[in-house]
């Protein structure tokens, strides 16, 4: 088995605490020579300027490959590719175009009235400024909660890369059979771009069955009842350790050949499913001046 490659998602901190907790991730992470780091907007764009900033850092300071995340969400379009536009003059050439969360407490997704209206049009935006050399986008391996029918998901990935998205990263999901349905079907569908599966791992598994079920992810019954049993023992972190490496293993075996992980801004867990997946830190972390 060769070791994939592989990517982490990182999200701005926004208290001192959080902004060491992000530099001990950049510092545990960046020696394992990261194909590219990805930094989040927060729900409702709110994270933008901190967003931002993180990205330069990233960039400039750790000379890292930044695929900094753009949203359609309470910006007009204008507003929106001038953010771009920055993230350009920063250094940034990767970008991971997405439709975006509307702001807690407010319901379904409304466009600005000046805005983008979905993924698909800020990604044929961002595409024709010709400042990027890579446009990722979202894709979804399980329904999205707001999918109108089967395969609709497919069919939204399609229209994206049909606007000029050069690759996609998938939701979190449980089962390596999950992706590979997925991929088929992306196949099937006439995408021929990379799609990456997103591999979360579980640092608590009550937070993660929240967030699953707020995004669609199928959470398997084998797994809810191997963590009510670990948690009993105090085993959750030893079970989290090996069901992500053997995810990561059978998404390997499957042909697989990049892996991208949410980190959460918490480093320890992905670093040891990693080195168990036989990477080890290939670069010293040096800051550039």
């Amino acid at each position: 088995m060769s070791a994939p490659r592989i990517s982490f998602e990182f999200f701005p901190p926004q208290s001192l605490e959080a902004s060491f907790r992000l530099w001990e991730t950049v510092n545990a992470l960046a020696p394992l020579a990261p194909d590219f780091v990805s930094v989040t907007y927060g729900a409702g764009g709110t994270t933008r300027d901190l967003t931002h900033e993180a990205v330069a850092l990233l960039t400039r300071q750790y000379g890292l490959n930044v695929a900094a995340h753009l949203t359609c969400v309470n910006a007009g379009r204008a507003e929106t590719l001038e953010i771009a536009r920055a993230y350009a003059a920063a250094g940034v050439r990767e970008i991971v175009a997405l439709r975006g969360d509307p702001p807690k407490g407010t319901g379904r997704f409304v466009p600005h009235p000046d805005g983008f209206r979905d993924a698909a049009e800020l990604v044929d935006a961002l595409a024709r400024t010709g400042l990027f050399d890579r446009l990722h986008v979202g894709a979804y391996p399980d329904p999205h909660p707001e999918a109108a029918a089967p395969g609709a998901d497919v069919a939204w990935l399609k229209r994206k890369v049909d606007a000029g998205a050069t690759g996609a990263i998938t939701q979190f999901f449980f089962e390596a059979d999950t992706f590979f349905r997925f991929r088929d079907a992306c196949a099937a569908a006439g995408i021929t771009v990379p799609v990456l599966p997103g591999i979360l791992p579980i640092e608590n598994w009550s937070g993660v069955k929240r967030f699953a079920a707020r995004c669609g992810a199928h959470v398997p019954a084998w797994l809810d009842e191997a963590f009510e049993k670990a948690a009993r023992d105090g085993r959750e972190e030893l079970l989290a350790t090996a069901v992500c490496t053997e995810l990561c293993a059978d998404l390997i075996a499957g042909g697989v050949e990049h892996l991208h992980f949410y980190t959460l801004n918490k480093p320890h867990l992905t670093r040891d499913v990693v080195h168990a997946l036989g990477i080890a830190p290939r670069v010293a972390l040096e800051k550039v001046a």
